[in-house]
């Protein structure tokens, strides 16, 4: 299968492209490398890639998606069976201070790559939305059945918006697409900006860390092991012009929460880290962030109808094997 994978050089988009490639799939990656965080830790990521046994099957363009003749030419050159639009600018409180760099690449690029998908034919599309569409939503678990009308930080509204325009093109032009809402993954050459890697690397220099809320939000940690497993799973199961899955949606769309339907609270991601690294954090209390909500908690049960998607790592199983790499790299 020949997959285009975007935002390659990033977190998930580097695991999946190894996933795909033990599988034996050609695989195109388009990254744009930007400095949201250091370029090193891509660099990183495509060595690692490089070195894989099935590396021939890869090609890397340096690119960035919100270039519309550049997307154009990319879909005219290949036959893409397999789009996994994961190019995005990440962060809900980057958001606060660049709001434009989410629309030229979540808004802009992905119309890019749905037009790329209806001119070419592609059999499927699957994109990264993400847990941030639920807003303030007070019912647990989030379910893709509740309303996300009242997003709370424009990366959630672009989520939103990647959701209701992949719909569009869905029911115009019967290109079957899924909306991946992921919920905090973490792992091994992980985010620079995200608050385990953060936690670890000032916990073993003896910095203080921020701890917002006295640590009681409850996240949905996902390790990215098992969210390869999930993704790797949905990319096959193509969804049919039928409504039983989305309100009267008559199309081939769909909707999946991707997380790990265990909730643990900020205390306990700490303590994991805390053990994992053999020292105690120095804490910083601080509010609640603006932007942030007090839990994720995703309900899976579509996803695992689908592909029989369970997550199988605890939280101190992966916080060990993020340390256990971030101790080993001397490049990061």
């Amino acid at each position: 299968m020949k997959v285009l994978v975007t935002g390659a050089a990033g977190f998930i988009g580097f695991h999946l492209t190894l996933a795909l490639l033990d599988r034996d799939d050609d695989v195109v990656g388009v990254d744009n490398l930007n400095d949201y965080y250091d370029p090193a830790l891509k660099k990183l990521r495509l060595d690692e890639i490089a070195n894989h046994p099935k590396a021939s099957n890869f090609e890397f363009i340096k690119a960035d998606i919100s270039d519309r003749p550049f997307t154009e030419q990319l879909f005219v050159d290949h036959s893409f069976e397999v789009v996994v639009n994961l190019a995005a600018q990440a962060g809900v409180r980057y958001s606060l201070e660049n709001p434009h760099a989410y629309v030229e690449s979540n808004l802009v690029g992905f119309v890019n790559i749905l037009e790329g998908c209806r001119h070419s034919k592609v059999k499927h599309l699957v994109y990264a939305s993400s847990s941030s569409v639920y807003g303030m939503n007070v019912k647990q678990p989030f379910s893709t059945d509740d309303r996300v009308d009242y997003p709370i930080s424009l990366y959630a509204a672009t989520k939103k918006s990647n959701e209701l325009m992949a719909h569009t093109y869905s029911h115009l032009y019967n290109i079957p697409t899924t909306g991946l809402r992921f919920f905090t993954v973490y792992g091994p050459y992980g985010r620079p900006d995200m608050a385990y890697y953060k936690f670890t690397k000032a916990i073993l220099n003896a910095d203080p860390i921020d701890v917002y809320n006295e640590g009681d939000m409850k996240r949905d940690f996902t390790f990215i092991d098992d969210i390869v497993r999930g993704v790797l799973g949905v990319l096959c199961a193509i969804p049919e012009p039928t409504k039983p899955e989305v309100s009267d949606a008559i199309a081939p769309f769909r909707l999946l929460n991707i997380g790990n339907n265990n909730p643990v609270t900020l205390r306990r991601f700490i303590s994991a880290i805390e053990k994992s690294v053999g020292r105690k954090a120095i804490e910083r209390k601080l509010p609640m962030q603006a932007g942030d909500v007090p839990i994720t908690f995703a309900d899976i049960d579509l996803l695992y109808s689908i592909c029989k998607f369970k997550p199988t790592t605890s939280i101190e199983d992966g916080i060990k094997q993020f340390v256990d790499w971030y101790k080993s790299s001397s490049n990061v």
